[in-house]
């Protein structure tokens, strides 16, 4: 079985579920027992140093908790991308990893960035193939810059006009396609 780890999951303009739709997923790890991700493009209106004082001196002043997904929302997990990816106490792909949160002031200097998210998405063995194959999900590989966009509602419409062909007409259907 080929991973898909490294690659973004984008929701189909048909897939409806209020959890999902329009989200771009970050798939940060995938196996014959299933996979998970982090929802990229949804920051929370709660900022760090409300959620988890604790990781405030990760971010940027005001930055958000993001709404990594549904699966356990009280949980926090910690993207960053390191300088040297063997720096990661658990490495994904490329210079991306989630980085060992013993001691948050240790992982600002080996790491360029950082972004804090409640909750993960989660599948079970064979589940996110069978949604691959009814078309909710749309591949693209993924870049560093996607997990920390500056534009966050414009992640779903910019990756699948990136990818081209037919996907980018769909980049361009309203959310509401009554209004259309």
């Amino acid at each position: 079985m080929d991973t898909l780890e490294g690659n973004l999951l984008i929701a189909s303009p048909s897939l409806l579920d209020p959890n999902f739709k329009r989200t771009v997923v970050l798939i940060t790890e995938h196996t014959e027992e299933g996979a998970a991700g982090l929802v990229i493009n949804r920051p929370s209106p709660s900022a760090v140093w409300e959620l988890v004082p604790q990781l405030e001196p990760l971010v940027d002043d005001g930055e958000p908790v993001w709404v990594g997904g549904p699966v356990q929302p009280d949980a926090v997990l910690v993207l960053g991308e390191f300088v040297d990816p063997d720096e990661a106490a658990v490495p994904l792909f490329g210079s991306l990893g989630f980085p060992a949160l013993d001691d948050p002031d240790e992982v600002v200097p080996v790491t360029t960035r950082r972004r804090v998210f409640a909750g993960y998405a989660g599948w079970e063995a064979g589940q996110l193939e069978s949604e691959l194959e009814r078309d909710d999900w749309i591949l693209e590989p993924a870049l560093a810059d996607d997990a920390f966009t500056e534009a966050p509602e414009d992640l779903w419409s910019d990756v699948l006009r990136r990818k081209g062909g037919v996907y980018e007409l769909v980049s361009r259907m309203p959310e509401d396609p009554s209004v259309n």
